[in-house]
């Protein structure tokens, strides 16, 4: 049974990658406590967590702040996840069953057809995720969870936001029919370049959203 840490753990972490609370915005533990009817004691232990993965930063007079990343630091994460993310897929390619195959052909499809974008964001690491697992790597798929956490905020907002959904969906496809087909090679290139392809999308549509909002900070 889940704690009321991991309770408030889980439902800060996905408020923070859907959006629905924003970079920059305080987390207020008594707010918190008032509305999960608990004391601050779980509060505090879930704001821990959610500092360890870099969601949260503790700063001096406001307490817990949603963490908000530069442009440098996402294209880091990136490259980060270019480097790893292909090579843990070899390794996939190798071990994966027919079975394993069809729970990403399932993810794919599911992802395609999904017309809630809500749930875009979510169903995109489902199906990476799908191919990852049988590579028998846990350390690797843990830290590119970790990778992933820091930027999934983001990465929900360009596939909704920008023309991302529809390059995603072709990316996944090429992707899995090269798993089908046991190229290891063309599979690792494929990945490598849908995340850094998304990375140069998703810098670009920051920059843009950063800079009006910039600008109508000055306006006002």
């Amino acid at each position: 049974m889940a704690s009321a840490s991991d309770v408030i753990f889980d439902a800060l972490r996905e408020a923070i990658a859907k959006g629905d609370i924003s970079e920059g915005q305080t987390l207020r533990q008594d707010h918190i406590a008032r509305m999960f009817n608990v004391s601050r004691i779980p509060v505090r232990e879930a704001l821990t967590r959610l500092e360890e993965q870099g969601l949260v930063s503790t700063q001096r007079y406001r307490g817990a702040v949603v963490t908000t990343l530069s442009t440098e630091e996402i294209r880091e994460i990136f490259e980060f996840r270019a480097l790893l993310e292909p090579e843990v897929l070899r390794y996939s390619v190798e071990r994966i069953t027919e079975e394993g195959l069809e729970n990403a052909k399932r993810f794919a499809n599911a992802f395609s057809t999904e017309s809630d974008s809500s749930h875009w964001g979510e169903l995109n690491r489902r199906f990476h995720y799908s191919l990852y697992e049988p590579s028998g790597r846990p350390y690797y798929l843990q830290t590119i969870s970790a990778a992933l956490d820091r930027v999934d905020r983001y990465l929900r907002a360009q596939l909704v936001l920008t023309d991302g959904m529809a390059r995603a969906r072709r990316e996944h496809q090429g992707i899995l029919e090269a798993c089908i087909r046991r190229d290891a090679d063309e599979a690792a290139r494929l990945t490598r370049e849908h995340i850094l392809g998304a990375s140069v999308s998703l810098i670009g549509f920051l920059e843009r959203t950063r800079a009006e909002n910039e600008a109508d900070k000055t306006r006002a």
